[in-house]
């Protein structure tokens, strides 16, 4: 009995739909006009999430892409602007 199960769920899982994989990253480039959505992606945090979650992640995402540690200044520019959009600091905007 617990042999036949087994071989039928072991048909059941190999038969199954594929699911569909979930991106951990954004993969797209930038929009034209930063949205809150982008900001949100560019920082990994919702939309409306608190001031201090909005900081700590500004600054986990700032660490691994500063310029001065190798990283871009384009990216660190988009990663500021997400900052400011985010925080309501108004429309900063890129310098690229």
């Amino acid at each position: 009995m617990g042999s036949r199960y087994m071989l039928q769920a072991w048909q059941a899982f190999r038969t199954r739909a594929a699911m569909p994989r979930v991106w951990r990253f954004y993969p797209g480039g930038f929009e034209r006009e930063m949205t809150r959505r982008e900001a949100a992606l560019i920082l990994g945090v919702r939309e409306r999430a608190a001031f201090d979650k909005i900081k700590e992640a500004h600054k986990r995402v700032m660490v691994a892409n500063h310029p001065d540690a190798g990283g871009s200044h384009y990216i660190a520019s988009k990663i500021n602007e997400a900052k400011d959009m985010l925080m309501g600091k108004g429309k900063s905007g890129s310098m690229f």
